[in-house]
C-alpha cells in the first residue's frame, strides 16, 4: 500500500470501513476496511483515508471529467465494459462519448490533490484539505456503529465512513481543534463548517486569557493598534479573509475589516481611522476560488453574467468543443499521411506534453490522464486556429489551466482566451515578442540608463536573455504554484496594464549588482539569467514591481511612451523620445534611477533550468 501523506499524523484509527456493492448484489454491501489519519502537513490539515489493501485495477488513475467540476475515476476500458451507475444522471455530453475512448464515473475529490494508481494506490483512496470541507452527516447504523460523510466546498460527497470499532466522537474533536463546526438549525445530525478560522478565534481566545490586565485596558483602549502590534499572525489572517475576488477590487475597505473584528470580538469597537504607513496587502487566490474566478478573469464568463447565462454558456461551448474535436479524431491515418501540416502538429504536441510538467502529480506517470487531455486539448486548439495550430512553449500555458480547471472543456475555453493575449508571441512574426523586448528596454532605460549602458557594451542590449519570461509568462521561472498566483495578478491588469514588463524590471535590478560587480559577458549574463529559474522569490518581486510602479505613477513629468504601455494617463510635457527629454532636450523630473527609491532587499539566485526552443539565435544553444 502507497504511503501516507507526509506529515505530523494527530488521529489515526483502523477499521474504518467503506460500504460498497461494487457492481453485485445491491443488497449485500463489500467492506472495504481501511485507515483514516488527519495529518498536520505544513500550514494545512489533511484528511486521509486509504484501504488496507489494495486490490483494484491499477488501470484506473484519477483525472477531470468533462460534466463535472470535480475529480472523477477514469477507467480506461472498453466502452461495452463500461456502466453509469443508476444515480448518475446521464449529462448532455453524453452524445459526444464517441469522441473519446475513456469512461466517465465520478470520484468525489478535490483541488486536484489526487492520489493516483500510477502510485500503486487503490481507486476507494482519497484525501483533502480541511479548508474544503463544508460539512460533516453524522448517522448510525442498526448494527450499532456509527459512520460520517463527508461534504466538500464543491457540493461533493465522499463515501461514508464506517466506524465500526468506534471512536468517530474522537475524530470529530480532532478536527474541531482545527476548524469551527456548529450544527445545522435544519438537521441536528449535520455538522457544518463555519467559515471562521480556527486559529483566529484560538488566538482571541488567548488574547482574552491573558493575565496581564494592563494588555487587555489597552485593547479595549485602541484594539486595532495592540491586535496589529502584538498578533500580526491573526491580522494576517484577516487580511487574507478579504482576498482579491475581482480585478476591480485589490483592498477591501477598513470598515468590512472593523466588521469582522466586531463579529469575531463582540462588543468590541473598532478605531476604523486609516494609519499612516501601515498596510499588510495579500495577492492571489485561494485556490479553492480559482476553479471559478480564472473563468471571469480570463474573460470566459461575462463579469455580469447570470449563473442560468453561464450554465447555458458552458452548454454551447461544450458542444463546440467536442464538435471540433471529433475533427480531428475522426481523421484516418491514410487523411494524415495527406495532411502535413497536421502531422507536424501532432508530433510537436506529443513531444511536448510528454516533457511539460511531468514532476506535479498531476501529470507525473507513465499514461497519464492528464497527458491525454492535454494532448486533446492542443489537438482541438488546432482545429480551433488551423493558421497558427501549435506552437512550442503553448503546452506550457495549458498545464496550469487543466490543474485548476480540472474539466477538459473549461481548460480549453480558458486557454482559448489565454492565448487570444497571447497570440502575437507564436505567430511566425513573433510580432509580439518583439514589441514587447522594446517596451521592456523603454521601461529599464527610465528605471536604470546606467545598467542599461552596460549591457549595450555587451551586446545585451536587446534583452535576448529576457525571451522566455515574456514568451511562456514566466512559467519555467518560478514554481508551479508560484505561477497560479503570479498569473492571476497578471490578469487583472493592476496595478497597471503591462504589468508582467515591470516583473522583468524587479527580476533584472535584483541581479544588476553581480551582473555588472563581476563584469558579465553575454555569455554570462545570458547563464546567469537562465539559472535564475525556480530561484526567485515570487512575494519578493511581487512587492518590488510593484513598487516601482507606484514610482512610475507618482513621477511628475512620465514619458510618453512610458504611459503608454502602463496604461498611465500621459503628463502634461510630451517628451520627444521615450529617453524622457522634452522639446527643449532638457532631462525631465523623474530620478536618473527610478530604482533608488524601490527599497528592498536583494535575493540570492543560483540553480539551473532548462529553456524553450522557441527563443532567438542568441538562445539557440540552451538546452530545451
Amino acid at each position: 500500500m502507497a504511503a501516507p501523506p507526509s506529515g505530523k499524523v494527530i488521529y489515526e484509527q483502523e477499521g474504518v470501513f467503506i460500504h460498497s456493492s461494487c457492481g453485485k448484489n445491491d443488497d449485500q454491501d463489500s467492506l472495504i476496511s481501511g485507515v483514516l489519519r488527519v495529518i498536520e502537513k505544513e500550514n494545512e490539515v489533511i484528511v486521509d483515508w486509504r484501504p488496507l489493501a489494495d486490490t483494484l485495477d491499477a488501470s484506473n488513475i484519477l483525472c477531470a471529467g468533462k460534466d463535472s467540476s470535480s475529480v472523477v475515476e477514469w477507467t480506461q476500458t472498453p466502452k461495452e465494459k463500461c456502466s453509469r451507475g443508476a444515480d448518475r444522471p446521464i449529462s448532455y455530453e453524453a452524445e459526444w462519448d464517441m469522441v473519446t475512448t475513456v469512461s466517465f464515473k465520478k470520484k468525489p475529490h478535490s483541488n486536484g490533490d489526487a492520489t493516483t494508481h500510477a502510485n500503486g494506490e487503490s481507486k476507494w483512496s482519497f484525501l483533502f484539505s480541511l479548508t474544503d470541507l463544508k460539512s460533516i452527516k453524522r448517522n448510525k447504523e442498526g448494527m450499532g456503529w456509527s459512520y460520517l460523510v463527508f461534504c466538500l466546498k464543491d457540493d461533493v460527497k465522499l463515501p461514508a465512513l464506517h466506524f465500526h470499532h468506534g471512536d468517530s466522537k474522537l475524530l470529530i474533536k480532532c478536527l474541531e481543534k482545527h476548524v469551527v463546526l456548529n450544527e445545522s438549525p435544519q438537521d441536528k445530525r449535520i455538522l457544518l463548517v463555519n467559515s471562521q478560522n480556527k486559529s483566529l478565534s484560538q488566538s482571541f481566545e488567548n488574547l482574552f486569557d491573558e493575565s496581564s490586565y494592563g494588555l487587555l485596558q489597552k485593547l479595549k483602549k485602541d484594539p486595532y493598534t495592540v491586535t496589529m502590534g502584538r498578533f500580526s499572525k491573526v491580522t494576517n489572517y484577516i487580511f487574507d479573509s478579504f482576498r482579491l475576488s475581482d480585478p476591480s477590487s485589490q483592498r477591501r475597505p477598513p470598515s468590512e475589516m472593523a466588521d469582522f473584528l466586531n463579529d469575531a470580538i463582540p462588543g468590541l469597537k473598532i478605531n476604523q481611522q486609516e494609519e499612516p504607513g501601515f498596510e499588510v496587502i495579500t495577492r492571489g487566490l485561494c485556490h479553492t476560488l480559482r476553479k471559478e474566478a480564472w473563468k471571469f478573469l480570463l474573460g470566459y464568463f461575462p463579469w455580469n453574467s447570470t449563473k442560468e447565462e453561464r450554465a447555458s454558456l458552458q452548454k454551447r461551448k461544450t458542444d463546440e468543443y467536442f464538435r471540433m474535436k471529433l475533427q480531428w479524431k475522426s481523421v484516418s491515418e491514410e487523411q494524415e499521411k495527406r495532411n502535413s501540416r497536421l502531422r507536424d502538429y501532432r508530433s510537436l504536441i506529443e513531444k511536448d506534453v510528454n516533457r511539460t510538467d511531468r514532476t506535479n502529480k498531476f501529470y507525473e506517470g507513465e499514461d497519464n490522464p492528464g497527458l491525454i487531455l492535454l494532448h486533446d486539448i492542443l489537438m482541438t486548439y488546432c482545429m480551433y486556429d488551423f493558421d497558427l495550430g501549435y506552437v512550442q512553449g503553448m503546452s506550457d500555458l495549458l498545464s496550469p489551466l487543466l490543474y485548476v480547471m480540472e474539466n477538459e472543456v473549461d481548460a480549453f475555453w480558458c486557454f482559448v482566451s489565454y492565448m487570444d493575449q497571447m497570440h502575437q508571441n507564436f505567430e511566425e512574426q513573433m510580432q509580439g515578442m518583439k514589441t514587447q523586448l522594446i517596451q521592456l528596454s523603454t521601461l529599464l532605460r527610465l528605471l536604470d540608463s546606467g545598467f542599461c549602458s552596460y549591457l549595450e557594451s555587451q551586446d545585451s542590449g536587446y534583452l535576448y536573455f529576457c525571451f522566455r519570461w515574456l514568451l511562456i509568462r514566466f512559467k519555467r521561472e518560478f514554481s508551479f504554484q508560484d505561477i497560479l498566483r503570479l498569473w492571476e495578478v497578471m490578469w487583472t491588469e493592476l496595478p497597471c496594464q503591462n504589468f508582467h514588463l515591470l516583473l522583468c524590471c524587479a527580476i533584472l535590478e535584483s541581479e544588476k549588482q553581480q551582473i555588472m560587480d563581476k563584469h558579465y559577458g553575454f555569455n554570462e549574463i545570458l547563464k546567469h539569467i537562465n539559472e535564475l529559474s525556480m530561484k526567485i522569490d515570487v512575494e519578493y518581486i511581487l512587492c518590488k514591481a510593484e513598487a516601482i510602479s507606484m514610482q512610475m505613477m507618482n513621477c511628475k513629468e512620465l514619458p510618453q511612451a512610458v504611459s503608454e504601455i502602463l496604461g498611465i494617463e500621459s503628463s502634461s510635457v510630451t517628451p520627444d523620445s521615450d529617453t524622457g527629454e522634452d522639446e527643449s532636450g532638457a532631462v525631465l523630473s523623474c530620478p536618473t534611477s527610478l530604482y533608488q527609491s524601490v527599497s528592498t532587499p536583494v535575493i540570492a539566485a543560483n540553480g539551473t533550468r532548462d529553456s524553450t526552443q522557441q527563443m532567438s539565435e542568441t538562445q539557440s544553444s540552451t538546452p530545451a
